[in-house]
């Protein structure tokens, strides 16, 4: 028997609170499983020294599979190979 004080569909609404809760929880549980994997993967593998031209400080670093690129502060974007260490490309950025 129903509590006749209750709403005829609160069983409904609790049932469906419940699942809603419960899928949320395995959400989440996925997302930090997924980044917990992805952090936990190897680094990338970085070059031990580079080289840069005489007066030129690095602001910004990234690379491709076979070559790596500095951004400098004289607006230059410095192109190198990754297995000779080798300067490949210099490209300036206007303003």
């Amino acid at each position: 028997m129903t509590d006749p004080s209750e709403p005829p569909n609160i069983k409904f609404l609790r049932r469906l609170v419940t699942v809603l809760t419960a899928t949320m929880i395995c959400g989440l549980l996925v997302v930090i499983g997924l980044l917990v994997i992805r952090f936990s993967s190897k680094a990338p593998d970085l070059p031990s020294v580079i080289t840069l031209p005489s007066g030129e400080k690095a602001t910004a670093f990234t690379q491709g599979p076979d070559w790596y690129a500095i951004v400098t502060q004289g607006n230059q974007i410095l192109i190198f190979d990754r297995t000779s260490g080798n300067l490949r490309q210099t490209i300036d950025i206007d303003e």
